[in-house]
Formats: C-alpha cells, structure tokens, sequence
C-alpha cells in the first residue's frame, strides 16, 4: 500500500469542501487559497474525483464543486482509491531482488494491508467534517448567491431638478425675476 501526499491532499480538499458545500458550489481556487495548494494540481485531483463520482461540477459564474454523494457515503479509501487508482491500496508485489523475501513474509504484509483498508473504508468524510467542527475550525458561510452573469441593482426614483414641462419651466423663471 502506498499513501502519498496527493492522497492527503485530496482527502484534505474534501473535507474542505465537505465543510463550506451547504453554501453552494465551492470554487477550486478558495480551496486552493485555504490549503495553500496550487490551483493546477487541485484540477488534476478533482478530475480524477469527478471521474470516479465524489464531486460533480457547475460550471460558469457561481460554479464550483459540490459532493457528488452524501458524506456518509465516502470514505476515506473511495478518496484514495481515486486519485491513486485501484493499486495504490493492495500489497506490492515483489520484485525480483526480493522475491525470495517476500514470500516469507507474504501473509504479514497481506494481512496489515487488508486491515489498513478496512479502518480506512470504515472513516467517511461525515465523520472527518464533525472532527473539524468540534475542534472550531473556522467555515465562513458566505450566502448562497443566485446564479448568472449579471446581478439586478435596486433601481432607485431619479431625483428631479428640472421643470418636466414648458409650464413648468415659465413658471420657474417667472418666480425668479
């Protein structure tokens, strides 16, 4: 089994994401900003997410990444298993310089690695968000916004300080001589 810091890095992207989800889609680059990972490798960890299903996209103004499936339902290992493919949680095989060792120890090494995923499979992403919450880890809720390129200013009444008519206008200057 092999963990890298991809594989921390995704589970850290979700778990952020899982945190600020209930406020609509969440842009990669405040992820990016808040985990201090570079924009182009959080693209390449949430295409391989999105591929396997945990996220899902929006796209244009207000888009973002929102879970693709309640957080109860992931895992710590759906995470890994897809961002490093569906070897980076089995046994490595031998190579050929230790083949003879390997064979000796065989049984320990498949054993500690079927256990390491089922502790792994049992910890889902709910779990990992209440952990973050109970410790006080700070999630701005910023408002739900609505979607589409332009926003509708509140039209206020012109203010008039012109006659709207000839009449008017007479009168005004009748007023002031």
């Amino acid at each position: 089994m092999r963990l890298s810091a991809k594989s921390r890095f995704a589970v850290a992207a979700m778990i952020d994401l899982a945190l600020r989800e209930s406020s609509g889609p969440v842009p990669l680059n405040s992820i990016g900003q808040r985990l201090q990972i570079s924009l182009s490798y959080l693209e390449q960890l949430f295409s391989k997410l999105r591929q396997q299903g945990l996220v899902e996209s929006t796209r244009g103004p207000g888009g973002g990444y929102t879970l693709g499936r309640s957080a109860q339902l992931i895992s710590v290992a759906d995470i890994i298993r897809a961002v490093e493919g569906t070897r980076a949680l089995q046994a490595d095989a031998a190579t050929e310089a230790g083949e003879a060792g390997w064979q000796l120890t065989q049984d320990l090494w498949s054993g500690l690695n079927s256990r390491m995923m089922e502790h792994l499979q049992s910890i889902k992403l709910l779990q990992l968000c209440q952990e973050q919450r109970a410790k006080g880890v700070p999630v701005e809720e910023r408002p739900a916004s609505r979607r589409g390129i332009f926003t509708q200013r509140k039209s206020e009444a012109p203010k008039v300080t012109v006659p709207n008519s000839v009449f008017a206008l007479a009168g005004a200057l009748a007023t002031k001589r």
